[in-house]
């Protein structure tokens, strides 16, 4: 064989290995995210599943606060309605989840706020339970919120590299859209259940 046949040869496999290599890079970002966005999804769910009993601890003793219990309860139903599929994930998807989630957050930071109010109910050790949960699970969600946009991010950057964007577009790879809450939002109450 000749030298250039060697060269080309060479380049050829060169090529492969980064071609194979690109391709696995995207693979894997790509289940990162989604698995990712299905860490959220199971973090809100934990969420959702504390709030009705959040609400029947403080409606013991503010009976006369029903307008924010309703609310509360159908901010709750909405955000539960709100579906996205890890496999397809799509910006309506996520921009439905954040609506929902900003709404929920408002009607939370309702009832704690009303809370705020009962000195006997901030001493019932099962509201306090009830608040450490809540707490522990809105962390929960802002760090998978963290990862899942570290991950979008990352794909993003690879996706719009050259030449792996090259590698990325070929096989139709898509970006994905960031998980965020409208502006002001991280100041919600429900972040902050700190009595």
């Amino acid at each position: 064989m000749t030298m250039t046949l060697w060269i080309v040869l060479g380049v050829v496999v060169a090529a492969a290995v980064f071609a194979i290599t690109a391709y696995n890079g995207f693979v894997a970002l790509t289940q990162r995210t989604k698995e990712a966005w299905a860490d959220i999804d199971v973090q809100l769910k934990r969420r959702y599943d504390l709030i009705p009993n959040l609400i029947e601890t403080v409606k013991g003793y503010a009976s006369h606060e029903r307008e924010t219990f309703d609310a509360v309860v159908a901010a709750r139903a909405a955000a539960t309605q709100v579906h996205v599929d890890p496999s397809n994930i799509t910006p309506d998807q996520i921009a439905a989840m954040a609506g929902a989630e900003q709404a929920l957050g408002g009607a939370l930071g309702k009832l704690m706020a009303i809370a705020e109010a009962y000195p006997d109910l901030k001493a019932n050790q099962n509201f306090g339970q009830l608040q450490t949960e809540l707490s522990d699970t809105e962390n929960k969600i802002q760090a998978a919120r963290r990862f899942y946009n570290g991950n979008v991010r990352d794909l993003a950057i690879k996706l719009q590299s050259f030449p792996s964007n090259v590698i990325g577009n070929m096989f139709g790879f898509k970006e994905m859209d960031l998980f965020e809450l409208e502006e002001g939002s991280e100041e919600r109450e429900v972040v902050k259940v700190d009595f």
